[in-house]
């Protein structure tokens, strides 16, 4: 393979610019020494394809050649770019997998087996950005995909060199189709770059599906950045200047560091702004250096320079080499200010810098460098999920959750190092640990003060988990937890533990309505071949009034001397307030128990004493543990209930202010329950507790977002909670 130095901006610029087989073919060879294969490969694809044309209108051989170009600049071998080469033959054309193992061998044929299997959504079957198809289509897509990739890891590589391609070439399509194909990108290609280390195919398909996916505040943050080119470049050379100076006086030479000056990506810029609440104004570090070194020492001698010659902004200072990321990637970050300036700088040593940039793909771009192979376990949990969970939808969002970009490292007491996503909790850590730990959960402790076990957790913080004997599911905390393994877990749990719980209760309603013990219906559930229907009782009254006529029959049996038994053993619905009970014996009161203070829409269990009914959250221990002693009656809410949500926040002291937010609130679509002041009753600390119900086809993120937008939220909760 030709050794290039270029940057893999410089290729796209020559990429976008080619509008021929030919000159696609000359770029491949200024890139790979061509070989008798290689150009078989060409050729093979030049006639198959020969006809066919993308939307743009140029011949369909250029799009797979380009795509090649791309894996040979990530370092992709002989095979790998003939697989790119070939990769959409067996879909679009005459030829099958046979020909392609014939002609090419078993090695390629894998390859473009594994790339055929990545089925992308077509585009001219391509779904509006909120349907539920979309997620379906995704999903399935998303599965083979990481399924194949687990295979062999290369199918992934060109599959992202191929997502690339098409983002550079998205204009050709319409408006819909392009928001549609960056959405994708920007949720699943992109993050899965991240994941394999490959910042420099991450940060370009980050920046293209912004462009199309928010097309209002791409062009603000590019329209400042081209107003303030000229002033931007002045301030960057200058320190750039300066910082080659010192490293030269403090015994580095010209041959043994590099430097690069950029400004941000915009989609991070995008991000930063979104984070803090900032305008791109008072964004202060746009701009940002990396020095690159031989040694691991030298990256802190290069960091002492600095920190002695600026002042280091010691908040935003990350040691990776120390302790590198899941991903592999090894560099130390500090922010420093200089004549009014902030500056990013990172600091690498050229083997940490081919890892960032090539991640997985370095160790075949270049053959022999030390390298650290990025950790692929989380695709191995995705497949492990994915054999646990036969669910498309559900692994597609455990792998987006999975798949985040923005993480944080804490550590256990005795040093142990776990990366998770920006914003997950303490609750989110013990799952990481291992699921038993998240299972047993009782307290979390960080940096040894006892916190809430969803505390939102920071970067370097230091994590303890206290267990309990008893397991907690904890089933209303699934939007409340981070990563994609928390979720699923509980999600999993949860579903077992209900099973088996309404599975119990619905034997125990059937015995209260008939007065027989347990163990009779039981047998009468066996005699019918009702085993694997029966929980459906605990939730559904329909099927409830079904078996119940089923099983008259056999109370004919065990009491014939009953005349009525079809009016004794008539389940009717009662309706209360809040709540509908089915029973065949009359209720006259229904009251909530203190123990467990279930909300509207909770799962709950009814206990009968009497002509009273008592209702407790379906997961309350002391519930369960009256199960089977106590007679149970059906239980459900009066209607879809919507959820509750306390929300704290600091309100400007002026007249009509309250009520601004509270029309607010209500073009929202959010009904507000209750409203206090401040404790104090002191209206000029200007605070408000609120407990607001919100819809459940309204996204309760979407208000928290839409108010932090315009308010200052101190606090946004939800009260759907039976464990406090």
């Amino acid at each position: 393979m030709k050794q290039n130095s270029i940057f893999l901006e410089q290729l796209i610029s020559q990429i976008i610019e080619i509008k021929s087989v030919t000159n696609a073919q000359n770029l491949l060879f200024s890139l790979y020494e061509p070989t008798y294969r290689l150009e078989k490969a060409i050729d093979k694809c030049i006639t198959l394809h020969a006809g066919q044309y993308r939307k743009s209108g140029e011949p369909y051989a250029i799009h797979p050649i380009l795509v090649a170009c791309i894996v040979a600049y990530m370092g992709g071998d002989e095979n790998m770019l003939i697989a790119a080469i070939l990769h959409d033959v067996v879909e679009d054309t005459d030829a099958t997998q046979d020909d392609v193992r014939a002609e090419f061998g078993e090695e390629v044929a894998k390859l473009v087996e594994a790339l055929t299997k990545i089925v992308t959504i077509r585009e001219d079957k391509l779904v509006s950005s909120s349907s539920n198809e979309k997620l379906a289509s995704s999903a399935l897509t998303f599965r083979k995909m990481l399924l194949v990739s687990i295979e062999d890891i290369r199918a992934l590589v060109i599959k992202l060199c191929d997502r690339l391609h098409n983002m550079l070439t998205l204009d050709a399509l319409r408006p819909e189709k392009q928001k549609r194909i960056a959405e994708e990108t920007l949720m699943v290609y992109a993050p899965i770059a991240h994941r394999l280390g490959i910042s420099s195919i991450k940060n370009i398909l980050e920046d293209l599906s912004f462009k199309y996916i928010l097309p209002d505040e791409y062009a603000k943050i590019d329209s400042y950045l081209n107003d303030h080119k000229q002033q931007l470049a002045l301030k960057l050379n200058a320190f750039y200047d300066k910082v080659t100076q010192i490293l030269l006086q403090n015994g580095f030479s010209e041959n043994n560091f590099e430097m690069q000056k950029r400004i941000k990506h915009h989609y991070s810029i995008y991000l930063k702004m979104q984070r803090k609440g900032f305008s791109i104004e008072e964004v202060l570090d746009l701009l940002a250096i990396r020095i690159i070194v031989n040694d691991p020492l030298d990256c802190y001698l290069a960091l002492g320079c600095l920190h002695i010659n600026f002042n280091p902004l010691i908040s935003r200072f990350k040691d990776y080499i120390a302790l590198p990321k899941q991903n592999g990637y090894q560099t130390i970050h500090t922010t420093i200010f200089d004549d009014k300036s902030i500056f990013e700088i990172q600091i690498r040593s050229y083997d940490m810098h081919k890892t960032a940039e090539y991640g997985v793909a370095a160790h075949w771009k270049y053959k022999g460098g030390s390298l650290l192979n990025p950790k692929l376990d989380w695709l191995n949990d995705i497949s492990m999920q994915n054999e646990a969970e036969n669910n498309p939808e559900e692994l597609y969002e455990y792998a987006k959750d999975s798949l985040y970009i923005e993480d944080i490292a804490v550590y256990s007491p005795k040093g142990g190092i776990f990366t998770l996503p920006r914003g997950a909790t303490a609750l989110d850590y013990a799952y990481e640990i291992h699921t038993e730990i998240g299972l047993y959960a009782k307290e979390a402790y960080v940096n040894r003060i006892k916190v809430p076990l969803l505390t939102e957790l920071k970067n370097g913080d230091i994590v303890r988990i206290v267990t309990d004997d008893e397991p907690k599911y904890r089933c209303s905390w699934i939007n409340s937890v981070k990563t994609g393994k928390a979720k699923a877990t509980i999600r999993s749990l949860c579903k077992q533990k209900m099973r088996e719980l309404n599975h119990k209760i619905a034997i125990e309603i059937l015995s209260g309505i008939f007065d027989v013990l347990p163990e009779k219906i039981s047998k009468w559930i066996e005699v019918e071949d009702l085993s694997k229907k029966i929980f459906r009782i605990a939730t559904d009254s329909i099927y409830l009034q079904e078996v119940v006529n089923i099983f008259k029959k056999h109370m004919k049996k065990e009491r014939a001397f009953v005349l009525s038994i079809g009016d004794k053993y008539s389940v009717k619905k009662q309706k209360f307030e809040n709540i509908v009970i089915y029973s065949n014996h009359k209720i006259t009161n229904v009251e909530f128990d203190y123990c467990c203070n279930p909300k509207r829409g909770d799962s709950i269990v009814g206990f009968r004493n009497g002509h009273n009914v008592l209702v407790h959250h379906k997961l309350c221990e002391r519930a369960n543990k009256m199960i089977g002693k106590n007679e149970m009656a059906f239980v459900k809410w009066t209607k879809i209930a919507p959820h509750r949500y306390k929300i704290i926040l600091n309100l400007e002291n002026r007249k009509g202010a309250l009520a601004e937010f509270l029309t607010f609130l209500a073009r929202l679509g959010v009904n507000v329950a209750t409203i206090n002041l401040n404790e104090s009753g002191d209206i000029s600390r200007n605070y408000f507790v609120l407990s607001v119900e919100i819809s459940e086809n309204i996204s309760a993120d979407d208000v928290k977002e839409r108010l932090k937008e315009r308010y200052k939220i101190i606090d946004f909760t939800s009260q759907d909670d039976a464990y406090n």
